[in-house]
């Protein structure tokens, strides 16, 4: 029984674990190399991740700085940016590039939150399947007398326990974003 519960709740954490690295890539008109995370850059005829081409450093609140450590680059990692979702316009001197993250719209804003809000219901419906495989495993151990009525019922009420803890991790997460996304 306890298997079942701790393999469970690992994919409940890796589950909030994933719900954070989805918010950071939000944009919150603060400067952040989190943001260049999903960037692909074409190096060499391979689509490679941005911080593995390049420096990437936040020398200001609204200032981002990416170093090409390969001068040629500079063109496809502005082409790579201009074409990502983040709506940023690079400008380079040929040695850097340089993003200024201009501040977000109160429209802009909504519709950041209304992201994270859809984002973390996702997480929720997440933790909610593992919750009902972990039952679904733990009525299968029952039916194969691996597990006695009591055990089985203990073990759905800890699932139960994890499953509140972790959509209230999924909900805490989720106000800070807000916050974080709100602040002007």
């Amino acid at each position: 029984m306890q298997d079942v519960i701790s393999s469970h709740e690992d994919k409940m954490k890796k589950t909030v674990a994933s719900l954070k690295d989805g918010f950071a890539a939000l944009r919150t008109g603060r400067a952040s190399a989190s943001l260049f995370d999903k960037i692909r850059v074409d190096y060499y005829g391979e689509k490679s991740p941005l911080n593995q081409v390049a420096n990437i450093s936040v020398p200001e609140a609204r200032l981002v700085v990416i170093q090409p450590w390969d001068k040629n680059l500079i063109g496809e990692i502005e082409k790579a940016i201009r074409s990502s979702e983040l709506s940023l316009n690079p400008s380079n001197d040929g040695k850097v590039i340089r993003i200024a993250i201009p501040p977000l719209t109160g429209e802009r804003r909504k519709e950041l939150v209304k992201i994270a809000k859809n984002q973390a219901e996702q997480s929720r419906v997440a933790i909610r399947n593992i919750r009902r495989d972990g039952n679904d495993e733990l009525k299968k151990m029952l039916k194969d007398s691996k597990l006695t009525e009591d055990d089985e019922s203990k073990g759905a009420a800890e699932l139960q326990k994890l499953t509140d803890s972790y959509i209230g991790h999924v909900n805490h997460v989720l106000e800070e974003k807000e916050k974080e996304i709100m602040e002007v």
